[in-house]
């Protein structure tokens, strides 16, 4: 785990009547301390149980659900939870993994006690993300201590970061018109990110050929994440109200007195009253289309069943159904009897998503290794599975592997200078910095034990702002280093590569795909997309294994057998016709019984090979 810093604060033991406490004190106070004491950074870079904090984060979720789920809804009924449960389940994840590394220093273990807050600090607070547009939520140290019953007379509930944020968001309750020229369509589609939109837009160009229309709504909030279909007749694009996600506001319910009802974690008691109450800063602050507030999703809730009501579709199509503006949409095309289809737009883990959750009709999985994770996680009493890949992935067939070397080698050597004579490309997550620079560390120096003349290019995440990079780019020695620009990203270079690595991006994927050697990179117990074991990647966990996989390229890749792909995923290049397909045959006859491809839930699996040529 990377130090995640919250403050200059150390905790320090004391004694109250003979009793163990521990105090919340300015590092300064810590050279000076006689008794046991440790800086909370060091308590935040502690490694903890994975299995240990995911039970605990269930026992906590569980927790408050009994406790509050009903303590505020929109007017349909969707509780404030439910809808809002992805940043929710973060924030606690938060609070469990602090609880976790205080169980686990020695000191505090052997005479646990309680914790004394440092006042005036705020309870809720962000660390750092290189997300240019999510807000990375935590709790305080002094957070922890409120939760678990301090008394905090002098202790604001938001940090001083998210007190400027609250002064300067727009707060408009006049509700924004609906466009009056909407008309009948076949097809209500919701895009907030780049990724939904690449994946969703193939689909509905292929049902556009058909003769289907479809409105595209385009809720992103950051201009890089806008979706764009040209001039495709039969797509409509309209865009959120501007003041959608600008409201803020107090979640009405959420601020309770304290009172006796608890739940326990690693021993400690965290008072669900106390934590409810910070997790509404969550739903005040908040803001943009992957963390709205409380007050836009009540809005939301109402301007998207307007859309429905006067467009009234026979299917709604996403591509993320479990945060909060997915989760409205799934239950907003329920009230009216339109289907809903999720079509996953990036590789799945069981540990890789906030909530296990999929609550649409249909659920369109890249491979057949998703099925049984999409099964368990469908939340619809008839939901069912199909494995047809991904639409995103069509056009992989007609890159020129020619063009995009041309443009690596241009961003390694400008001006005409001698480019590398070979090239990695890192497909990156918007971590936060210390977790950025341990996956940078092991990449370069993999890329300069291996030899062979290698230069890397970094292509951030489409959340991630490039500036993350600038001091990587201007490192002393080893190999040459360039950023790909936003609007090109990893999926636009990483065809003309020698080698990809990457984490956990579906880039990873691309890149098996074409055939391009891919590496699995982090230190030992970070998760991945999982290549490695269907041979498609090789796992790097220092940057020796990293030479040793670069070097072994000299020998050529092997060929991967078909099946190995499609387990991953089952690409052929007709994804976005068999899935436009399935959404009118739904639509007119249900669904299609000889589709080899389609499961019910608990049924087997069966994969099948229908022979698909790749356009």
């Amino acid at each position: 785990m990377s130090p995640r810093t919250t403050g200059g604060l150390g905790l320090v033991r004391s004694s109250n009547a003979g009793k163990p406490t521990w105090a919340l004190v300015g590092t300064g106070a810590l050279a000076h301390a006689r008794t046991d004491h440790i800086h909370t950074t060091d308590l935040e870079a502690t490694t903890v149980d994975k299995q240990l904090l995911r039970s605990g984060v269930e026992d906590v979720m569980e927790a408050v659900d009994r406790y509050s789920a009903t303590l505020a809804a929109t007017p349909s009924g969707a509780g404030w939870l439910h809808v809002q449960h992805v940043p929710v389940r973060r924030f606690v994840a938060e609070i469990v993994r602090k609880l976790l590394a205080l169980n686990s220093w020695a000191p505090f273990a052997s005479a646990p006690g309680p914790l004394t807050l440092a006042p005036y600090e705020g309870l809720v607070g962000l660390r750092s993300s290189s997300s240019r547009e999510y807000l990375a939520y935590t709790v305080t140290w002094s957070g922890v201590a409120y939760v678990l019953g301090a008394a905090a007379p002098h202790n604001p509930t938001r940090s001083a970061q998210l007190r400027y944020r609250a002064r300067t968001s727009t707060a408009n309750t006049e509700p924004s018109p609906l466009p009056s020229d909407l008309g009948r369509q076949d097809v209500l589609a919701l895009s907030w990110t780049s990724r939904h939109a690449a994946t969703l837009t193939p689909v509905l160009a292929e049902l556009a050929r058909d003769g289907q229309r479809s409105l595209l709504l385009d809720l992103a909030t950051d201009a890089t994440e806008r979706c764009s279909v040209g001039s495709v007749t039969g797509i409509e694009m309209r865009s959120a109200p501007s003041d959608l996600f600008t409201l803020s506001g107090t979640a009405e319910g959420l601020h309770r007195p304290d009172d006796e009802h608890v739940v326990q974690v690693g021993g400690h008691g965290v008072q669900l009253a106390r934590l409810v109450k910070l997790l509404a800063v969550l739903l005040e602050t908040s803001g943009g289309c992957s963390q709205p507030s409380w007050r836009t999703v009540v809005r939301a809730e109402s301007w998207l069943d307007d859309i429905l009501s006067t467009t009234r579709p026979h299917t709604v199509l996403l591509s993320n159904d479990a945060s909060p503006l997915g989760v409205l949409a799934a239950h907003a095309a329920e009230r009216h009897g339109a289907n809903s289809v999720h079509v996953q737009h990036g590789a799945w883990t069981a540990e890789s998503v906030a909530w296990p959750a999929l609550h649409s009709r249909d659920i369109i999985v890249m491979g057949e290794r998703d099925v049984a994770l999409s099964r368990g996680w469908a939340r619809h009493p008839e939901a069912e599975v199909h494995v047809l890949g991904q639409p995103r992935f069509d056009v992989l067939a007609s890159l020129s592997r020619q063009a995009q070397r041309r443009h690596l080698e241009k961003l390694l050597a400008p001006a005409g200078r001698r480019a590398p004579a070979r090239i990695a490309v890192w497909a990156c997550q918007p971590f936060n910095p210390g977790h950025l620079k341990c996956h940078a560390d092991l990449l370069l120096d993999g890329l300069a034990e291996a030899g062979g003349d290698w230069g890397l290019v970094i292509a951030p995440h489409p959340a991630q702002g490039a500036d993350a990079f600038t001091a990587l780019v201007k490192r002393d020695g080893g190999p040459p280093v360039a950023v790909v620009a936003p609007r090109v990203g990893a999926r636009g270079c990483l065809a003309g590569a020698d080698a990809v690595a990457s984490a956990y991006s579906t880039c990873g994927i691309e890149a098996a795909l074409l055939g391009i050697p891919v590496l699995e990179i982090g230190p030992p117990g970070e998760r991945t997309l999982g290549l490695t074991s269907h041979g498609l990647a090789t796992r790097c966990e220092a940057a020796g294994e990293v030479a040793e996989a670069l070097s072994g390229l000299r020998a050529g890749p092997a060929p991967i057998p078909r099946a190995a792909l499609d387990a991953v995923c089952r690409w052929r290049g007709d994804s976005a016709t068999r899935i436009a397909r399935l959404i009118t045959d739904r639509a007119t006859s249900g669904p299609r019984a000889d589709d080899s491809t389609h499961h019910h839930p608990g049924a087997a699996v069966s994969p099948k090979d229908e022979g698909a040529s790749v356009r």
